[in-house]
């Protein structure tokens, strides 16, 4: 145990249930109410005062200050930019530091060629890849690992598509736990599964897809005394939450119109919009943004049940995409990204193979780069631009999750040509020829060099 540099300005947490309401100070190791299974999500009971809704006694203004002078800090908690907000954290025990890798701190940027593709007048994306480990998963697992050390555990566990894996094996690691990684044999990046394997996690490829590999993980807990770190865990998604109220701290408090997220097991979205909500009840914003979430056709659970049960109930699928970090059939959180769907008046979509892979040309010709599941957000914008749901001069922003290098494997296919050979898809890839950028191989000569400078500029010219 350590000292902790935590001031005690966080606010007294409860455990509730999305569904029935039932509240506890802890859960089962399934995280599901005992009462009707379904997930719960942290509550803070101790915002409500006779003067409306203060987190940790404080007005919005006095939170805005504390976030700000913290960015000079040097105390690791500050320079967490998940902890930094940790008034509206759930807190830990005296005497027990966060497990932290200064995670959050994500820049913003500015996408003026992709804006253009998708016919907006502009657009930035918040770029979550840039974490620690190279994923979102990062924001929520300095949470979610720092109290499962504060429980005592000794061995985490996640199944994963990849980025789980890798942000909990590091911060297992950082923290001085075991990690164990259930993953679907053969169906996760490479690049993925290498950092799981470096950051020491004893490492399971089982025969099976990702949805196989949580119904033995759910098994398994209930076995032995392992703490689960998928976004069941509701304090994952705190840690995740914080991804917004960082955006919004760089938007000057200025909510976008709309903000655009990759949809796959549903946390994240979900997250997201829990923090939207809570910064509206709390003052630190005057409007909502649009939550709208994008899946891909072949992992579509979230949008056929919006489209044709009206989201009252998911069937799960058998997923299929190249997006392998949304390759999701039967998301665990679709009930509480729904929730915030719904309150935000966003939509849900879905983009092809094709589409996707189009996408993420084109944000990486802005220089930024993301794996395929995040280039799912601008293939989205530009149906919700088509349909007219999202209007040109609106402000739009989209929530990248993976570093383009999660998944080399999908680059280097693309840009040779060959990432939709043998497939449906293969002839509605001759679209994808313009952003192909296979490398040449030349003599060892200058004229070489020059004469194929000199083709490329002609061809430029000729676009």
């Amino acid at each position: 145990m350590t000292h902790s540099t935590l001031p005690e300005t966080q606010a007294p947490s409860r455990l509730r249930c999305i569904q029935c309401g039932y509240e506890a100070d802890h859960a089962a190791a399934d995280f599901r109410c005992p009462n009707c299974g379904n997930l719960f999500e942290v509550a803070f009971p101790g915002w409500q005062t006779p003067q409306g809704l203060k987190a940790a006694g404080y007005t919005a203004q006095a939170l805005k200050d504390f976030w700000r002078d913290r960015k000079s800090s040097l105390a690791p908690a500050d320079t967490s930019g998940v902890w930094r907000f940790r008034e509206l954290l759930p807190s830990l025990k005296p005497g027990y530091d966060p497990i932290t890798l200064r995670e959050g701190n994500t820049p913003l940027y500015d996408l003026p060629r992709c804006a253009r593709a998708a016919g907006v007048r502009a657009l930035q994306a918040k770029h979550l890849g840039m974490n620690p480990t190279g994923s979102f998963k990062d924001t929520g697992m300095t949470t979610a690992a720092s109290f499962a050390r504060q429980k005592g555990f000794r061995w985490v566990a996640c199944a994963s598509t990849g980025n789980t894996s890798a942000s909990m094996a590091a911060y297992a690691a950082r923290g001085g736990m075991r990690s164990l990684v259930l993953i679907p044999d053969g169906k996760i990046s490479w690049g993925k599964l290498s950092q799981s394997l470096d950051y020491g996690a004893v490492t399971c490829q089982l025969r099976t897809d990702f949805d196989g590999c949580v119904k033995v993980l759910n098994e398994l807990v209930k076995r032995r005394p392992i703490y689960l770190l998928n976004s069941v865990n509701p304090y994952r998604l705190e840690g995740q939450k914080t991804a917004a109220i960082e955006l919004l701290e760089q938007l000057n408090w200025q909510p976008p119109d709309h903000l655009i997220v990759p949809g796959g097991n549903l946390g994240n979205s979900s997250a997201l919009g829990k923090a939207l909500l809570e910064m509206k009840d709390l003052g630190l914003i005057a409007r909502l943004p649009k939550l709208s979430v994008i899946q891909a056709e072949g992992a579509n659970p979230f949008y056929r049940s919006i489209r044709e049960h009206g989201g009252k109930t998911l069937v799960p699928t058998a997923a299929d995409t190249l997006a392998t970090a949304i390759r999701i059939g039967n998301p665990a959180s679709w009930k509480k990204a729904l929730r915030a769907v719904q309150a935000t008046q966003g939509l849900v979509e879905q983009v092809s193979e094709v589409e996707i892979a189009l996408a993420k040309a084109e944000i990486g010709s802005d220089g930024v780069g993301c794996e395929p599941a995040s280039a799912v957000t601008l293939a989205g914008l530009k149906k919700l631009v088509q349909q007219g749901f999202a209007q040109p001069d609106e402000t739009v922003v989209l929530v990248l999750t993976g570093h383009v290098l999660k998944d080399p494997e999908f680059t280097l296919k693309f840009h040779r040509g060959d990432l939709f050979t043998g497939t449906a898809q293969e002839k509605d890839a001759a679209a994808l020829v313009p952003q192909q950028r296979a490398p040449f191989v030349l003599d060892a000569t200058v004229d070489a060099v020059l004469k194929t400078l000199d083709q490329f500029e002609a061809k430029d010219e000729n676009a």
